[in-house]
C-alpha cells in the first residue's frame, strides 16, 4: 500500500484583502492536488501556505504572478 506524502509550500505574497483572497480562491480551489491553503494577512509577508501532494512551487508562483500579485518562495 502506497500513501501520498503531503508537502507544505510557503510563499511571501502581497495578497492582503479579502477581495484578493476571494480572487485567488477561484484559482487555488481548482487544483486537485491542493488539500488546504491559507493566507496569513497578519504576517508582514502575507504568507500563503499550501498543503499539497505534488504541486511545484514554480507553478504556483507563475500563476499567482499572472493574476497580478507578487509571490516568492520562503525558505
Amino acid at each position: 500500500m502506497q500513501t501520498e506524502v503531503n508537502s507544505i509550500l510557503l510563499f511571501k505574497t502581497n495578497i492582503q484583502s479579502l477581495a484578493d483572497q476571494f480572487r485567488l480562491r477561484s484559482f487555488l480551489d481548482k487544483i486537485k492536488s491542493i488539500q488546504r491553503w491559507t493566507i496569513d494577512t497578519e504576517d508582514i509577508d502575507c504568507v500563503l501556505r499550501i498543503v499539497s501532494t505534488n504541486l511545484q512551487p514554480a507553478q504556483v508562483m507563475q500563476e499567482i504572478r499572472l493574476m497580478g500579485y507578487e509571490c516568492s518562495e520562503l525558505d
